[in-house]
């Protein structure tokens, strides 16, 4: 098996809590949700380092956890992998039958944590994700990994969110604060909903602490040093955390 980089950006504290609550939501939702779809409703709006740090986060409690890129179309993995200039296969060439899922499978510097790239993007992506390969390398996965986060593009421009829910457990809406409209998010979880795939929840992503900051400081502050007093307990707010999610 082949080891190879990924060069995250180091998280603030805050950043890093909000990872370890999302953490913690996915893990309460039961031990049978192991497959994972995380989509955005348009590009940008950061589900890819989103899923790349919630999979760190996991194998981090000591969860063996796979990152599989499944974005055939518009990869961003290329720009935080270091494969130390070796050649590395990824999806396409698994769905294609040019390699084997052990050929395509990494390991990183971080303990528990494995990924595997999209690989060549090829001219068919949706008809290779609805392909009785995908399914068997779905079933293959789930035996071999605690949890299977699954990166797909965004559900807005292409159908290949869609194709891959049918065969999770759960999928994970990610939106950019101040960009997507609620109609337009619904319309985008009525397609997940079709999939038959139970939508786990969304994370606010990119939020501007500098607008939400010091009213939540002050509303959860006044709040919560009413029940510090009355209970003797220290209690911290979730939405300081510079990230929001359910």
């Amino acid at each position: 098996m082949k080891s190879v980089t990924l060069n995250l950006k180091k998280n603030d504290y805050k950043i890093e809590e909000a990872f370890k609550m999302l953490r913690t939501n996915i893990q309460f939702c039961g031990e049978r949700v192991k497959v994972i779809d995380i989509t955005s409703c348009t590009p940008d709006e950061g589900k890819s380092l989103v899923s790349i740090h919630l999979a760190r986060s996991l194998a981090e409690s000591g969860k063996r956890t796979l990152y599989l890129d499944a974005d055939m179309r518009k990869s961003t993995l290329a720009g935080i992998i270091d494969a130390g200039g070796e050649q590395i296969y990824g999806l396409s060439y698994v769905l294609t039958g040019q390699t084997g899922l052990e050929e395509c499978l990494l390991k990183t510097q971080y303990p528990n944590l494995y990924l595997i790239a999209p690989g060549k993007f090829p001219p068919n992506p949706a008809e290779l994700l609805d392909s009785r390969v995908f399914l068997e390398l779905i079933n293959a996965l789930r035996g071999a990994f605690d949890y299977v986060l699954i990166d797909t593009p965004p559900l807005a421009n292409v159908i290949d969110s869609a194709i891959v829910a049918r065969e999770c457990d759960g999928a994970v809406l990610v939106i950019e604060a101040g960009t997507v409209g609620y109609r337009f998010a619904q319309d985008i979880l009525a397609q997940l909903d079709r999939s038959a795939c139970p939508v786990l929840g969304a994370v606010l992503n990119k939020v501007d602490m500098k607008r939400t900051g010091k009213y939540y400081g002050k509303y959860y502050g006044k709040y919560y040093g009413a029940q510090t007093k009355a209970s003797g307990d220290s209690v911290s707010s979730p939405k300081e955390s510079g990230a929001e999610h359910s």
